[in-house]
């Protein structure tokens, strides 16, 4: 009987218990055992392995998290850690391994290939979207409505007492977040990494707003531009001359990574981890596993290296059409 190995690595994102679940499940469906790595390439190390059922993945696809935990390991950067990885993957006898993650996650997934012949298959999640090769990753949609539930409570404060809201929300190098959730919600400005805007630019689109009779304005900001908290406090000073309540700002923070997944990223982990499996049984390894116009498809782990996945142009110039 063949093994698989399966483990979730960098940050959290909703939907990977539906993952790990789907993976679980389709292996023993085709025959195989599973085995669960804790804490990621920590676990790797330190050979934190556990054997997983059917049983052992029920009651989990609605929760956040992940419960096979997830590590940062600096140490997995070193060839005689990654060595000893290797070592303890073929120990367990682990025919494929199976790593849930983003860009970085799979480069050292890659190296295992690489330095020591180690089969694996990536399955990619992040909430910032912003994995090469795929146009989805597992996170992205809860984390979107996560902010922009938020958006629509402060919107409330912000009209109520005729303020300008600056809103920070998470992507340090993406600004996908940030754009779904301007045009979701509705809000003024929407400041990415990918297409920035001059200062200048901002203020004068919140001023021209204050001067078509709008009492209240939202920014989104993405973390990689710029913190909330200084972009509130420039545009406080630009807009000392007009007379409403002020500007304040709020930073979302880790709260759009926790909670119970949406509908969509269950589906699309659930979608993702089967094929994945599937593809192993099929004999295809050193893969990543992708969306790409509405189908799941098979690329190569490398497709992810070194390139910028961007936001789509035409979805920057929709948010600014809307803001009139």
């Amino acid at each position: 009987m063949q093994k698989i190995g399966v483990l979730t690595s960098g940050g959290d994102a909703p939907g990977l218990n539906a993952c790990i679940r789907a993976v679980v499940r389709a292996g023993h469906y085709y025959g195989l055992e599973v085995v669960g790595i804790k804490r990621g390439f920590k676990g790797l190390i330190e050979r934190e392995f556990e054997p997983l059922t059917p049983r052992d993945v029920s009651l989990i696809i609605n929760r956040g998290g992940t419960v096979l935990l997830s590590a940062r390991e600096p140490r997995f950067k070193e060839h005689e850690f990654r060595k000893k990885a290797a070592e303890n993957i073929r120990k367990e006898g682990i025919d494929c391994l199976f790593v849930i993650g983003g860009n970085g996650s799979f480069q050292g997934a890659n190296l295992l290939t690489k330095e020591f012949g180690i089969p694996v298959i990536g399955i990619p999640k992040t909430i910032d979207n912003d994995t090469y090769g795929t146009e989805y990753t597992i996170g992205f949609d809860t984390a979107v409505n996560n902010a922009v539930d938020a958006i629509d409570k402060i919107r409330d404060t912000s009209m109520s007492h005729e303020r300008v809201f600056v809103v920070e929300v998470m992507g340090r190098d993406s600004g996908f977040i940030a754009l779904a959730a301007s045009i979701a919600t509705g809000a003024d400005v929407a400041l990415i990494p990918e297409y920035p805007f001059p200062m200048h630019v901002i203020v004068d689109t919140v001023v021209d707003a204050l001067k078509r009779g709008k009492r209240f304005s939202i920014v989104v900001v993405a973390e990689g531009v710029a913190s909330a908290r200084e972009i509130a406090g420039i545009l406080d000073e630009k807009l000392k001359p007009f007379d409403f309540g002020g500007v304040r700002y709020s930073v979302l923070g880790y709260i759009q990574r926790g909670g119970s997944p949406t509908a969509y990223d269950r589906i699309i982990a659930s979608r993702f981890g089967v094929f994945a499996v599937e593809q192993f049984v099929n004999g295809k390894t050193d893969i990543m596993v992708a969306l790409e116009n509405g189908k799941v498809v098979a690329k190569p782990l490398e497709i992810s290296f070194g390139r910028i996945k961007k936001p789509d142009l035409t979805d920057f110039e929709l948010n600014n059409i809307l803001t009139i």
